[in-house]
């Protein structure tokens, strides 16, 4: 664990972040923004860790135990008082949160679509016949064999420029990367975003969740709640709620995305067998106006309307619900 001081003076607030760039990035994003809410009474002292998710290299998080393992050390110092808050990927978190903390903000959210990075191709479908498609995320395998069941698919793992690195050096012809991750790191030149149409993301991709103990000081609190952006928030609990119902985890290849519809918000989202062979979707719509419970009903409902449609495949989502 290493530790950035930030200057003297304003009162420290110790955020914790994985110690990845991109992570780095986001956690400096969440302690200017701190910052200037708080008129410089609050300041960022940045901890970072190195997760078990982080020193994963070749494997895929379900052999290894699941997304909990990008934030289970943020988790254990945010509940043991070592950290007054975390910043997290929203994507890499469990769809629960442990008990006694609580998201306290969802900042705007970045870039949601999927980047196709290739040094051969410009899309999935210009690719050559059985060419080899690096990823460690089974949502992006199953998405892209259903479009190409031809492709063969390698496990690829690592950061950013690992990735980068992987494809420069000829392990595979393609992958896919977060633009929301590329922007951030001012990377986002090297992909080609994919229309969300083609490719649902996963949920709450490109979307920061903040989260603090349920008995923090309501002040600090209170100016983190200003770090909020309404429409992110309302995506990260639909999005969430969605996956919770389906008992989302690394094992399943599952998508989600809240559309902004003008009056209203619709919600899609689907889950595919990893071999990409079947698709469910389902979609539902609110109010703009909707509460935080409204919105989570109804990721829940577009849920169960997928576990309805696919109940032959029932053991894809855990226990029927």
């Amino acid at each position: 664990m290493t530790v950035e001081h930030t200057t003297p003076g304003a009162r420290r607030l110790r955020l914790g972040t994985r110690a990845s760039p991109l992570a780095l990035a986001q956690a400096h994003q969440i302690a200017a923004s701190l910052k200037e809410a708080s008129g410089g009474a609050l300041e960022a002292e940045i901890v970072t860790f190195t997760t078990k998710g982080d020193q994963l290299t070749t494997e895929r998080l379900i052999n290894s135990g699941g997304k909990g393992l990008f934030t289970r050390e943020l988790d254990d110092g945010l509940t043991n008082g070592e950290l007054d808050l975390a910043v997290h990927s929203l994507k890499d978190v469990p769809s629960q949160l442990p008990p006694g903390q609580m998201f306290v903000a969802f900042p705007q959210r970045e870039d949601p679509r999927d980047g196709f990075v290739s040094k051969s191709a410009r899309a999935l479908q210009e690719l050559p016949e059985g060419a080899l498609l690096g990823t460690a995320s089974l949502r992006r395998e199953a998405q892209a064999l259903a479009l190409r069941p031809d492709l063969k698919v390698v496990t690829f793992r690592g950061n950013v420029a690992t990735r980068m690195r992987k494809l420069e050096e000829g392990q595979a012809d393609a992958t896919f990367l977060a633009m929301a991750g590329l922007t951030r790191l001012g990377l986002a030149e090297v992909a080609v975003p994919v229309p969300l149409e083609d490719m649902l993301p996963a949920a709450g991709q490109g979307i920061i969740g903040v989260v603090m103990r349920e008995d923090a000081d309501p002040d600090v609190v209170a100016v983190m709640r200003q770090l909020n952006h309404a429409p992110s928030a309302a995506a990260a609990i639909a999005e969430r709620a969605f996956l919770e119902k389906l008992d989302g985890s690394c094992r399943t290849p599952i998508a989600a995305h809240l559309f902004d519809q003008g009056d209203e918000w619709k919600l899609i989202g689907e889950v595919l067998s990893p071999d990409g062979r079947a698709r469910w979707r389902g979609d539902g719509v609110c109010r703009k106006e909707a509460t935080e419970s409204q919105l989570a009903a109804l990721g829940r409902a577009v849920a169960q309307e997928i576990i309805f449609a696919a109940k032959e495949a029932l053991p894809v989502f855990g226990d029927e619900r």
